[in-house]
């Protein structure tokens, strides 16, 4: 006879831990190899790190400063992860907050005599419909015709940079203005702000919502658990009678979706226009957000702080030594490196299992 032993209700409370450590692994492992960088570089690590920490969430400002820079890596994070859960490697978030940031702000400018009730909205769900939009193509080539998402995706970046680069220098571009910008949106369109004084608004209450409901997705729905197992192993999947196809497309729109989201949250809260290089390349950081998060939705929230961190205190911390940014940028790969090097293992694991 065979006992069953279940888990210790001190187990089952802590549970919740166990996505926060995974995520602290690469960055314990990134601050250990940065510490040795520091030191040749003739700068003292437990400085320079306490430097980074103040400068990141020393003060009530600068928290706040974190979270709105970290507000666009969730949304790109979790557009990342819902692909990767079904077994799509989408790189192509980048392109989706392009257009979806385009969208949101052409809603924005030209229907100004809509009220916020309706003009707010309105903008965010045509930055989900032109972010699906986005994904229809290579998501129904790697669904019917098996071809590399990673190739579409990757290429479909660059295509969306250039349009949108096209129309906000030609047919979208501001009256009387010399850059390479659409017209400000309205008042009614703007999200509003958290903090006065800060660039913190409501898109990141936005992105805390998308979060619960991801994990609530994932631990309830039943299609959530048919994009897991999907993921974990297709051909399996498929003899269960799941039609795996059609649902890699599915989860293919519904990032694209979340990455025009990213987009138009970004243009309604930050930038209250699309501009030229609008996205400093959210889309790929949410890459390494989604996988310092093994998917986890807990975890995906605390790398895209991580990352959210990193960037704001890499744009002050030249102001108060002469560590430069460069250090900053190195940190982040290295957290990029151990954390895909952990991905890839876990994979390499299953494979064999």
């Amino acid at each position: 006879m065979v006992a069953v032993v279940s888990p210790t209700p001190t187990a089952s409370r802590l549970s919740w831990l166990v996505p926060v450590v995974t995520a602290l692994q690469p960055l314990v492992i990134a601050l250990l190899l940065g510490a040795v960088v520091l030191a040749i570089a003739g700068h003292n690590p437990l400085e320079t790190y306490g430097l980074l920490f103040a400068e990141s969430f020393g003060s009530t400002k600068r928290i706040a400063a974190t979270l709105s820079a970290s507000t666009p890596l969730i949304f790109t994070g979790l557009a990342t992860a819902i692909a990767f859960r079904a077994g799509a490697f989408n790189v192509g978030v980048e392109g989706c907050v392009n257009v979806g940031g385009l969208a949101a702000a052409f809603v924005g400018f030209t229907f100004v005599s809509l009220s916020a009730f309706i003009l707010l909205p309105a903008a965010i769900v045509a930055a989900a419909i032109f972010g699906t939009l986005w994904m229809v193509i290579p998501g129904l080539l790697k669904s019917r015709l098996d071809v590399d998402e990673v190739v579409t995706t990757l290429m479909l970046n660059f295509i969306a940079i250039s349009l949108t680069a096209w129309l906000v220098n030609g047919p979208l571009l501001a009256p009387g203005s010399a850059n390479s910008a659409t017209p400000m949106i309205a008042d009614a369109a703007r999200l509003p702000k958290l903090m006065r004084g800060s660039t913190l608004n409501a898109g990141f209450l936005i992105a805390l919502a998308f979060v619960i409901l991801y994990w609530l997705w994932g631990k309830w729905a039943a299609l959530g658990f048919e994009t897991r197992l999907a993921g974990m192993n297709a051909r399996f999947a498929t003899a269960s009678g799941m039609n795996v196809p059609g649902l890699v497309f599915k989860m293919m729109l519904l990032s694209g979706a979340i990455g025009g989201i990213a987009g138009g949250v970004h243009a309604l809260g930050n930038v209250f226009r699309y501009v030229s290089g609008f996205s400093p390349g959210y889309g790929f950081v949410g890459i390494a957000v989604a996988l310092l998060g093994r998917g986890n939705a807990f975890g995906i929230l605390l790398a895209a702080i991580l990352f959210g961190a990193l960037a704001t205190s890499g744009a002050t911390i030249q102001l108060f030594s002469d560590v430069p940014i460069e250090i900053v940028n190195i940190l982040q790969g290295l957290v990029m490196i151990f954390a895909v090097a952990r991905f890839s293992w876990i994979f390499s694991r299953r494979a064999k299992s």
